[in-house]
């Protein structure tokens, strides 16, 4: 079958959003914006996973460390549909992270597969073999119903009759990890599928931890990581790609240092978010345990959303997770007070993290699919199969 032809443009990033006349490259961008925000609300129902322009901005422009390659398609002079293809340039340099979207109105007319086709070749003239991609789900199906589709760790599960499950086993790309998406209620709701941060329940649970966390003390900060500690931070934030679950997703190492960690707290700044970063630090040794960050942005002030949270493996069974993040939703009630719903992903087979969000109160809001095709390098005979 042959795929129709579309035309398939670039969106180049504008210097600024701000001042008058900021040119047609602005109002690309802006319309690119709102359409990133269309295809969020027909997934979702809310914008909660959207990110604000000041922040997508900064994000997608190429750093030492990523670079970002943007696409979309009109309809009668109508953006409807966009890609993305993202390049890590210090690790995995195998490996190309590709997402597309289509508003439901426009699918079923090859858009899609022509996007796809598109990002795959310009990963492969990047030299990219190893090809990931993600689906997301709502929370309304049965996961433990037989119309599922379950990732190669036998953890968690995806519908199976959903769209962009299709066509992502259409394309040759396997399902390799499940991530549950969960949400937090800070205000009492009568809701009861919905929670509320308690704070008697938080004290129960920090004495509990505390009496297994003697060895370690507990820090905090906001924005910018205290420089006796960047280092330690640096050590955590490579170890999230060695000691977090990833699946059968083919990860490499990844290599951090305080300039890297710096650059990561800049592009936060300059996205105009700010982040609340908990952590443990072994007495005996100095080093750092373990650290989780909450993010908020102004654009959306009853939002906080989880980053990285990690307990590096040879310091847990210390209850070190339960006590950095009882700290950082404290901190976040005390310097967020507007806040009013906290969301956080785990991957399915990571039991113990999501259990203590569980014991947090997160409830599950949705699932993502993580995929992975491998490809043939560019100019081999043939595109490649699954893993």
């Amino acid at each position: 079958m042959t795929t129709p032809s579309y035309l398939i443009e670039p969106l180049s990033l504008p210097a600024s959003l701000d001042g008058a006349g900021v040119g047609a490259d602005a109002a690309d961008f802006l319309e690119f914006m709102a359409l990133s925000d269309e295809l969020v609300l027909q997934t979702w129902g809310n914008l909660d996973r959207a990110t604000s322009p000041a922040a997508r901005l900064q994000y997608w422009r190429d750093s030492p460390y990523t670079r970002v390659r943007l696409f979309f398609v009109r309809v009668d002079g109508r953006m409807v549909a966009s890609s993305w293809v993202r390049f890590e340039l210090q690790d995995n340099l195998s490996s190309a992270l590709l997402h597309l979207s289509v508003l439901d109105a426009f699918t079923g007319r090859g858009i899609g597969r022509a996007l796809l086709e598109h990002a795959e070749a310009v990963a492969a003239a990047d030299g990219r073999t190893i090809l990931q991609t993600f689906t997301e789900h709502p929370a309304d199906f049965d996961v433990d119903g037989p119309n599922v589709i379950r990732p190669a760790t036998g953890t968690g599960a995806l519908p199976a009759a959903a769209p962009g499950v299709r066509f992502a086993g259409h394309a040759g790309y396997r399902l390799e990890q499940v991530e549950r998406f969960s949400s937090l209620d800070l205000q009492p709701t009568a809701d009861p599928n919905t929670a509320d941060l308690n704070t008697e329940d938080l004290d129960v649970l920090e004495r509990d931890a505390l009496a297994h966390a003697g060895d370690y003390e507990l820090l905090h900060w906001r924005d910018a990581c205290p420089e006796e500690h960047a280092a330690g931070l640096a050590v955590l934030m490579s170890r999230m790609s060695t000691d977090a679950p990833s699946g059968a997703l083919s990860y490499e190492p990844e290599t951090w240092d305080v300039a890297r960690v710096r650059h990561v707290e800049d592009v936060w700044r300059r996205a105009g978010q700010s982040s609340l970063v908990a952590a443990a630090r072994h007495r005996a040794t100095g080093e750092l345990a373990a650290y989780t960050v909450l993010q908020t942005e102004p654009d959306k002030p009853w939002l906080a959303s989880q980053d990285d949270t990690l307990v590096a493996a040879n310091h847990r069974g210390h209850r070190l997770g339960t006590l950095i993040k009882i700290l950082n939703l404290r901190q976040l009630r005390e310097q967020f007070p507007a806040v009013r719903r906290v969301l956080t992903y785990n991957a399915a087979e990571n039991d113990h993290m999501l259990s203590i969000n569980i014991a947090l109160g997160f409830k599950a809001a949705g699932y993502d699919g993580e995929w992975q095709r491998t490809a043939a390098p560019a100019g081999a005979a043939g595109r490649g199969g699954r893993n």
